[in-house]
């Protein structure tokens, strides 16, 4: 059941807000859809946008300005939450590296983040069965984007379950946790310290271990990003996908930094990107 929060009237179509109970998170679990006019009268493909660290299920959908061009496309937009909230987890709050609003697009195996934090089988199973059964929305014609830890999280779930996705891409994202200090704070934490158990949600390990996605994968990375050198390290993936044959299409923007404003200035780049794969 999809409980409304808000609707509005956005570019010829709506963009709405809502909430429902997830068994995969254990609660309930928010996130938004935008429909296209082309919506009214049929299934229209649609682009699963994952948003990055501290972020909510409102983030991408209000700062990235991707409705105007996804109405002219005819593509619809969801985006989740980052994470449960509320869980009463002891530490869950208070780190935004870590906990509530840092999901990682995982699904925990430690205790007690594994009663809550699935959100590998939230973003990548429950939440399209229930948004492809109950709006217009062609689940056949999927595609997957991510900013910064949603980067992460469209890279490693695209490029392990790409039967699930038509076209795929990143914005400044994290391609190597298990090798900088965002991943090695999370992974150990949700998924105990055995790195072999990490290996799933390592964009760059995935390439190396034989994972492919069936089309070329979009990256964009502003070099003016702080977290480019320590967190990001998109050439990490660019060389990985070169040894391996996996098509990439890697973009640098010299001046942009991190924020909504780069992801402004390239999100319709992305649009037609996945437009033009989910229209074959």
């Amino acid at each position: 059941m999809i409980e409304i929060l808000a609707e509005h009237r956005c570019h010829g179509g709506s963009q709405g807000f809502y909430r429902h109970v997830s068994d995969a998170c254990g609660g309930p679990m928010r996130f938004s859809v935008f429909l296209p006019p082309q919506a009214a009268a049929q299934p229209v493909p649609v682009l699963y946008c994952l948003a990055g660290l501290t972020c909510t299920e409102e983030t991408f959908m209000i700062k990235a300005g991707a409705q105007r061009l996804a109405a002219e496309l005819g593509l619809a937009l969801v985006a989740p939450d980052t994470s449960p909230r509320d869980t009463g987890i002891e530490g869950a709050t208070g780190d935004w590296e870590f906990g509530e609003g840092a999901g990682f697009y995982l699904d925990a195996t430690q205790p007690p983040w594994s009663s809550r934090f699935r959100m590998r089988t939230w973003v990548a199973e429950e939440l399209p069965a229930l948004v492809e059964g109950h709006f217009r929305l062609d689940g056949a014609r999927r595609g997957l984007l991510g900013h910064s830890m949603g980067g992460h999280g469209a890279l490693t779930i695209g490029l392990g379950e790409p039967q699930r996705y038509r076209s795929l891409s990143a914005l400044a994202p994290i391609v190597a946790p298990a090798q900088v200090p965002w991943g090695l704070k999370a992974l150990p934490r949700y998924l105990g310290e055995d790195r072999a158990d990490w290996a799933a949600y390592d964009a760059c390990e995935l390439v190396r271990r034989g994972a492919r996605f069936p089309g070329t994968i979009l990256v964009d990375q502003g070099e003016a990003d702080r977290f480019l050198h320590e967190q990001l390290r998109p050439g990490l993936f660019a060389d990985t996908c070169a040894e391996a044959g996996q098509a990439l299409e890697l973009r640098l923007h010299p001046g942009y930094d991190h924020g909504y404003f780069f992801i402004q200035s390239v999100i319709d780049d992305h649009l037609r990107h996945h437009a033009a794969a989910l229209a074959a």
